[in-house]
């Protein structure tokens, strides 16, 4: 069975469609990953992830390294197993989790010693244990360990933090090469890495091409620099990796950044918006994002959205939904959650159609004629 494979099936501008195959499946792309990170998305069943549309999930090696830990999910026959999961996983690296640490770590050529949030113990984690987490785990799509400085900080900075990252990259090249068995079913993608800056991140991408990987991510994007930054950044960034390979906007984002990205050569994301803001009473729309707790909901018996496919919107109003959410009770984050996820996956569904059918900048300034009419 193919390991890993990208074929690219139209090209519309910059935007592109096509499919990832691996032994657990095909990725249609672009692609939208649910965040799994405690190997579970929150608030769905993995039957009803699959059910909605989505191909592959994300892992979180930071969160699973310390709960249950990856030598116990190994025991267990690994995270697919354990999750009940049967279709590609992709795991991040840690590197991100540490960043937010800033508090809790130390980072050195090595690698980077910090406490647990959970319990406070301490624990090192370098490239080579971050790719034998993800072996462990039996992850499908391995990310190369990284450091994710913030976009703000001195062009000097990023860049000492980059040239790291690219170190770190090559022993994670060799570390999951280690692997043979594991290497022999999945796949490792570098991680691109230098802020907003142009010169820094044509370097990154440079020296992860030398290395080799079978895809890249574009790395230290939505950490608070703006869209406008961002996609200042991805006008330059994506064209800078190879043209045959996936490329993926790591923890992006909002449906309109989505749009954006697409249009800029992107094709993969992963995010935890949809999920938590459902969680905490926000829905996406065509129509654009709407509070379900607001009073003007209390008594409205439409669906959340009247064009949406998910089951949400053809078996609940918004009266219902706005009181489980003022309620507190639990079926109200699932039912929203749920929304949310299948709204994103319809998203990604209706541009790669698009795509595919060469009218990708009409469906966009469609989409943000209605998204933004409020």
């Amino acid at each position: 069975m193919t390991r890993f494979q990208f074929n690219i099936h139209a090209r519309d501008g910059k935007a592109r469609t096509g499919t990832i195959q691996m032994q657990r499946g095909e990725i249609r792309t672009p692609a939208f990953m649910p965040v799994g990170t405690a190997a579970t998305v929150k608030a769905m069943k993995p039957e009803t992830v699959r059910s909605i549309g989505a191909d592959i999930i994300l892992g979180n090696t930071y969160h699973l390294m310390l709960r249950p830990g990856a030598e116990r999910v190994a025991r267990l026959g690994g995270l697919h197993k354990f999750m009940n999961w049967d279709r590609p996983i992709l795991t991040d690296s840690g590197g991100y989790q540490v960043m937010s640490l800033s508090d809790l770590r130390k980072i050195t050529e090595e690698g980077v010693t910090f406490a647990s949030h959970i319990d406070g113990s301490r624990h090192n984690l370098t490239p080579e244990r971050s790719m034998e987490i993800q072996r462990l785990l039996g992850s499908d799509i391995v990310m190369a360990f990284d450091e994710c400085p913030r976009a703000d900080q001195p062009k000097e900075v990023i860049e000492r933090s980059m040239l790291m990252s690219m170190r770190w990259a090559k022993r994670s090249r060799e570390g999951f090469d280690s692997g043979e068995e594991h290497a022999a079913r999945s796949a490792l993608f570098g991680i691109q890495q230098g802020g907003l800056n142009e010169d820094l991140r044509s370097i990154s991408a440079g020296k992860l091409q030398e290395i080799g990987f079978d895809g890249y991510a574009i790395g230290g994007l939505a950490v608070g620099e703006g869209q406008e930054a961002m996609f200042a950044t991805l006008d330059f960034a994506p064209t800078q990796l190879p043209d045959g390979k996936p490329r993926y906007l790591m923890g992006v984002g909002k449906p309109d950044d989505l749009v954006g990205a697409v249009e800029r050569g992107v094709d993969m994301f992963d995010c935890v918006l949809p999920s938590r803001s459902g969680r905490n009473g926000q829905a996406f729309t065509w129509s654009g994002p709407l509070n379900i707790r607001n009073a003007k909901h209390a008594e409205d018996t439409g669906p959340i959205d009247a064009d949406c496919t998910c089951s949400v919107c053809a078996t609940y109003s918004r009266a219902y939904l706005h009181h489980l959410q003022k309620a507190g009770e639990i079926l109200g984050a699932m039912l929203m959650t749920e929304h949310n996820l299948a709204f994103y996956q319809q998203l990604m569904a209706g541009m790669r159609a698009a795509i595919a059918e060469g009218r990708f900048a009409d469906f966009a300034a469609r989409f943000r004629a209605r998204y933004f009419a409020r």
